[in-house]
């Protein structure tokens, strides 16, 4: 039945093959079912039982679609970066409630599903500049190397300087160093499950130690209580439509960069450059944030972790079935992941974002037209606290500078539009 539906054989894989490789891209992403919850729950008035669970059935239901229908050996649960603007920008920097924020994720969900089916994902994917998509990559990554570093205490509120240095001889800055050392080391060692190892290490040394309560194992599933739980109230005002936008954009980008690079190392890329059957892949991305949203829970997008099986030889979408699975045996574990103090996640946070800034060593940096809006929307995202003016500013820098550098030919339509649409916000926001 598996070689019917999947084509195990065809592809030159095995079950076995499948199965280990599911394995081996869930450990490597599994400490979402901690962190999310965590990141979405931090002052937001969301419960952590109910995102813990609307976490699991986003990750499932989309990952499901994805190994199903697409076929294709990805993973999908919600991302790192949009869940911490979700909480830190849009509910406690904007003030909106967290019933909007989901409103927002949702109807961007439906924006993406529009332009996974339509000729403008292609425009819109090959438009945005190469650099811009480097260096909004670095500075997501950034964004969510301070916010772990001040879950942590390293980073702290400082009156003369904005930060300063936390109290490093403290249990809680110790124990994050040394998880964050625990997951560089064991991920440099290629063993699966490093981040979830990390957390789960210094977890227990902080139960012992007293820093921390273990509350219990496995339990019963908690109640989804924010599902469906939309509010449209605003969906009119240009605040929230701003906001919309930085989920959409940002998402689009993630799955766009996630699924070519998938492509790449699963050989679907064709000769002319198209990748094989991006358009489901993309369908089951988008879809997959929709039902999050409903469900209650930031952007479900695809994961580059899925590299981790693809790496083990996992080929067809038996191994994204397979993390399903195993995503959907954590619900009866809520208890064991709400006793996860927030210093042992911090440096999942850290270490997630160094893999953010990888990418940045590929920015033109022999073109000062090029790197410079790139470095100027990775600075600005973690200093003001919100990607979406990171995003904004970049675009408008870089078409001002090619603009006044003799450059305007080299600008296309998207790149213009983007950038009057990121005045347009600006003005809005301050007015």
């Amino acid at each position: 039945m598996l070689e019917k539906i999947f084509g195990v054989s065809k592809a030159g894989s095995s079950i076995r093959t499948e199965l280990l490789a599911g394995l081996a891209t869930f450990l490597t992403m599994a400490y979402i079912t901690i962190v999310n919850p965590l990141t979405l729950t931090d002052g937001t008035g969301m419960e952590f039982g109910a995102v813990f669970t609307a976490t699991i059935i986003a990750s499932v239901v989309g990952t499901l679609i994805m190994g199903l229908w697409a076929k294709w050996p990805v993973a999908l649960a919600p991302g790192m970066g949009l869940n911490a603007y979700f909480t830190y920008t849009v509910i406690l920097g904007e003030g909106y409630s967290y019933q909007q924020a989901l409103t927002a994720v949702f109807i961007a969900g439906l924006v993406f599903i529009v332009l996974s089916v339509s000729p403008a994902r292609k425009y819109i994917i090959n438009s945005i500049p190469r650099s811009m998509k480097l260096g909004i990559g670095a500075g997501i990554g950034l964004f969510l190397a301070i916010i772990g570093l001040q879950n942590a205490g390293i980073v702290v509120d400082n009156p003369a300087t904005l930060v300063g240095l936390g109290d490093v001889a403290s249990w809680p800055v110790l124990l994050a160093g040394l998880g964050f050392i625990i997951m560089a080391v064991l991920s440099n060692r290629k063993i699966p499950g490093a981040i979830v190892i990390g957390i789960l290490a210094i977890s227990i040394i902080a139960w012992i130690i007293g820093e921390a309560d273990l509350e219990g194992v496995a339990g019963s599933v908690p109640n989804p209580s924010h599902a469906f739980q939309l509010d449209f109230s605003v969906v009119a005002t240009a605040g929230f439509i701003g906001i919309a936008f930085s989920f959409l954009f940002v998402d689009f980008l993630d799955t766009a960069g996630t699924l070519t690079s998938i492509a790449n190392l699963t050989g679907r890329v064709r000769d002319d450059g198209e990748v094989e059957d991006i358009d489901r892949t993309l369908v089951a991305d988008s879809s997959a944030t929709v039902i999050g949203a409903l469900v209650g829970t930031s952007n479900t997008t695809s994961y580059i972790e899925s590299g981790a099986g693809i790496g083990e030889g996992g080929k067809t979408g038996l191994t994204a079935v397979t993390v399903a699975v195993l995503f959907a045996a954590c619900l009866f574990f809520a208890p064991l992941a709400q006793s996860v103090p927030a210093f042992a996640t911090a440096p999942a946070l850290i270490f997630i974002a160094t893999y953010f800034l990888r990418n940045i060593k590929d920015v033109a940096w022999d073109d000062v037209s090029e790197y410079v809006p790139a470095a100027l929307a990775a600075i600005i995202m973690p200093l003001t606290y919100n990607i979406a003016y990171g995003i904004a500013l970049g675009f408008v820098s870089y078409v001002l500078i090619k603009a006044l550098s003799g450059k305007g030919r080299s600008l296309n339509y998207a790149s213009i539009s983007l950038a009057l649409v990121s005045v347009l916000y600006f003005v809005v926001s301050v007015n």
